[in-house]
């Protein structure tokens, strides 16, 4: 028998797989995101972070505003034409624990989670999804990477977060989309001594 709580899960996962397809058939591939300086922001624009441009979101997207940083590596975004926020979870991160229950406020992560509100909180994003990691983890928060638009060009703030020393790399199973070049963002803010790497 299937409970109210697997029943508003599965009803969850349902609408958000609809709501991908119909975004995508309806743009082309393409979902646009006005940024707060009313220019769109979609996946055919390219990132900059320093690590060379015609970076663009690889999978399928998600437009929505985020109405609440938790900490680090976790936001909540209400997703364009739905009526309740969803909790993401970033890929390919991990920031020092803050909000965990039980556990200490560990080193650097309340600044990991200031460099996440200073970025995202308010802001117009896009959700990326990618399928080598699911759609969930087993907290039931969507998997993603979060695309925001600054000076005109998308930005990877998973990226961001890693190589300026806010978040470590983090390979929960599988390998994902952008694990390469995460990894070389981990190394060279390690080898520099940013953030968590000269603090902790």
């Amino acid at each position: 028998m299937i409970t109210g709580e697997e029943n508003q899960r599965i009803t969850r996962r349902w609408w958000l797989i609809g709501f991908v397809a119909l975004s995508l058939s309806a743009c082309g591939g393409a979902t646009g995101v006005t940024s707060n300086d009313d220019e769109p922001l979609t996946p055919a624009n390219t990132a900059t972070n320093g690590f060379g441009t015609n970076r663009a979101p690889q999978g399928a997207v998600l437009t929505g505003q985020v109405v609440r940083v938790v900490d680090g590596d976790t936001v909540r975004v209400l997703v364009d034409g739905a009526t309740e926020d969803i909790s993401v979870r970033l890929i390919g991160i991990d920031t020092p624990e803050t909000v965990a229950p039980g556990k200490p406020v560990e080193c650097f992560g309340p600044e990991a989670t200031a460099f996440a509100e200073q970025q995202l909180s308010g802001q117009r994003v896009l959700i990326e999804l990618d399928v080598s990691q699911g759609e969930t983890d087993r907290f039931d928060r969507t998997l993603g990477y979060v695309w925001t638009k600054q000076d005109g060009a998308l930005r990877l703030f998973n990226l961001d977060a890693v190589a300026e020393g806010f978040a470590i790399e983090y390979t929960y199973d599988d390998d994902y989309t952008w694990q390469q070049e995460f990894q070389q963002a981990q190394t060279d803010a390690a080898r520099d001594g940013l953030g968590l790497w000269s603090a902790c």
